[in-house]
């Protein structure tokens, strides 16, 4: 039989891992106050979404509400918005990528897929110019949509960029209709 020789821990090998515990339990409670501010406090978590009463929105008009820190345009449109929309290809836009993210990232920038489903004349859009982040103006510029006062930016009636600056059109954030006349969004 072969002996085996065992060497038994020493006073100083306890040193070294208790030394060791102590000091990842005390870099861990020195990290967590750091990690944990990340963390959203209770005022951003409230504004993840938002219902929005739109039954006091006529035709034609828009309301702009508050998400997450920025605008979002609430636009109830008119039946000759929707068919000037419809009316021009989206061959011909500057993007033809729908950015709408109830959609896939490829699906185009038709009227259709930048409208909310089922509930053609209404359009929700984040109401910020995706060239440097200023906020447009509604109902002017050449296309009757939105135009960004700051560098030019053109939108038309479905928040699609059609002439300058801009090299994305108004984003669509994610929402849906929980009744007929309450949007929620985010």
């Amino acid at each position: 039989m072969a002996q085996q020789d065992t060497v038994e821990p020493t006073r100083r090998d306890f040193l070294y891992i208790a030394t060791g515990a102590v000091g990842a339990v005390g870099a861990a409670a020195l990290a967590w106050p750091f990690v944990d501010q990340m963390n959203p406090d209770a005022s951003a978590l409230a504004l993840a979404s938002i219902e929005v009463d739109v039954s006091a929105v006529e035709e034609g008009q828009s309301i702009t509400v508050k998400w997450r820190g920025k605008p979002v345009f609430i636009r109830n449109r008119t039946a000759e918005e929707i068919q000037e929309a419809k009316s021009v290809p989206v061959g011909e836009l500057p993007d033809p990528l729908a950015r709408n993210s109830n959609l896939p990232a490829d699906a185009e920038a038709s009227d259709t897929n930048r409208a909310a489903p089922e509930k053609e004349p209404w359009l929700v859009m984040v109401g910020i110019c995706t060239h440097l982040g200023c906020v447009p103006l509604g109902q002017q510029g050449d296309f009757g949509g939105w135009f960004c006062p700051c560098h030019g930016s053109h939108y038309d009636t479905a928040g699609r960029i059609r002439k300058g600056p801009a090299p994305e059109n108004l984003l669509v954030p994610p929402f849906e209709f929980v009744s007929d006349t309450t949007i929620k969004v985010g």
